[in-house]
């Protein structure tokens, strides 16, 4: 039992309504206060966005390594705990550093281009076909394709990477009807990831290849580049997936902010940028307090866990004027959506790229994107997207 005048909610950010639409739970969790105590999972929550950058800066006082999900990794865990995500320095030190160097400006200066001219082929051959859906034709093609090709992993089986970041992701929440569903292939999804990431497996001179280089340099043991690999496969992927339907969908919605796109181009990484603030990818994840500490005024004892939802945070009215609104032109630098400190997204220069790519592409191929029929949603516990998304792109 929690203490007396600390705000309770006895909502559930998992169940199905709330995974449909999560914003007005979010609205109530922030006005709550800087923080309130879930009862369904008996775990305390934060959604305003100076409290939620609080914790994710502070990562002496909020860990990763028990797990950044609502289960303790430390006493329930279906896979090994991620090297990126669920570890804490010195440890998490040198093994992003590692990615960070993969991923160094040089190295994604290249990307730019190729990714640029993929987008422009993707995006010209859906031009004019009439109605298609966004998610299997355009969102799930690009990252699958491009990123997949830049870390090295084989193209035959690719078809088992989204099922990963599934598990992965729905892992992260409950172990509920999603994390269920998501686990019905467990063994034959997980056997192709894990060959997948071998040296062996990889191409010559991709960012997994490069990886193993660390192991090389005895930076890292061999059977920890090939976690490595995981980790940044699955980081790198639905949430780009996630993002790119958002956009499609809010273009659908705004044509006003698509025509503005049309006229100026050069406005794409901010497009992408408010897209992620408005539709935050993931939409939550947690810490855990390594000694007594406190949000705001209330106490959390050592050892307790807090859900920081960045999807909140990136609507709070505090920060952001006109917070549900979608404009493009809008200064979103600031957002959470990419995590912040430490634990901060390291493979965001790779997403930016493909999201302006992408947004690029549409802005000079495409005259008007148009609703095709009821878009569905994918029910995930942590990312936000779409199942499918029926529209058609018209010429200019």
């Amino acid at each position: 039992m929690v203490a007396s005048g600390i705000p309770v909610i006895d909502k559930d950010p998992y169940s199905t309504e709330n995974l449909i639409d999560p914003y007005p739970f979010h609205e109530e969790l922030r006005e709550a206060g800087p923080v309130a105590w879930l009862e369904a999972h008996d775990v305390w929550a934060t959604g305003r966005h100076e409290h939620v950058r609080d914790v994710l800066t502070d990562w002496r006082t909020w860990m990763s390594g028990a797990g950044v999900g609502l289960i303790d990794l430390r006493v329930d865990a279906w896979r090994p705990p991620s090297l990126l995500l669920e570890a804490d320095p010195p440890n998490h030190t040198v093994v992003r550093s590692i990615i960070e160097r993969v991923l160094s400006p040089r190295a994604t200066k290249v990307l730019r281009e190729r990714f640029g001219a993929r987008a422009e082929t993707l995006v010209e051959g859906l031009v004019g076909t009439g109605s298609f859906d966004a998610m299997e034709e355009l969102a799930r093609v690009f990252p699958v394709e491009a990123f997949a090709d830049e870390v090295g992993v084989p193209e035959e089986g690719r078809e088992y990477l989204l099922p990963y970041g599934d598990m992965v992701f729905n892992g992260q929440g409950p172990r509920n009807e999603y994390f269920r569903a998501a686990m019905e292939n467990a063994a034959e999804v997980q056997e192709w990831i894990m060959a997948s990431c071998r040296r062996e497996n990889l191409a010559p001179g991709g960012f997994g290849a490069q990886i193993y280089e660390a192991s090389d340099a005895e930076e890292i043991t061999e059977q920890q580049a090939g976690m490595l690999v995981r980790s940044f496969l699955s980081a790198g992927l639905d949430t780009t997936v996630s993002a790119l339907g958002n956009a499609v969908y809010l273009f659908a919605t705004n044509p006003e902010q698509f025509d503005l796109l049309r006229t100026e181009p050069s406005l794409a990484r901010h497009a992408f940028e408010e897209t992620i603030r408005l539709e935050t990818p993931v939409q939550v994840f947690s810490r855990t307090a390594t000694r007594d500490t406190e949000i705001g005024n209330t106490r959390i004892a050592g050892d307790e866990r807090v859900m920081v939802f960045f999807a909140a945070a990136n609507r709070d009215p505090r920060c952001w004027e006109e917070p549900d609104r979608f404009d493009i032109t809008r200064r979103a630098s600031g957002h959470l959506a990419f995590g912040q400190g430490i634990h901060g997204c390291v493979g965001k220069p790779v997403a930016r790229i493909e999201g302006e790519a992408v947004l690029g592409a549409l802005a000079r191929k495409v005259g008007s994107i148009k609703l095709e029929g009821e878009p569905e949603r994918h029910l995930n516990n942590t990312v936000r997207g779409f199942e499918s998304l029926p529209v058609a792109f018209h010429a200019p």
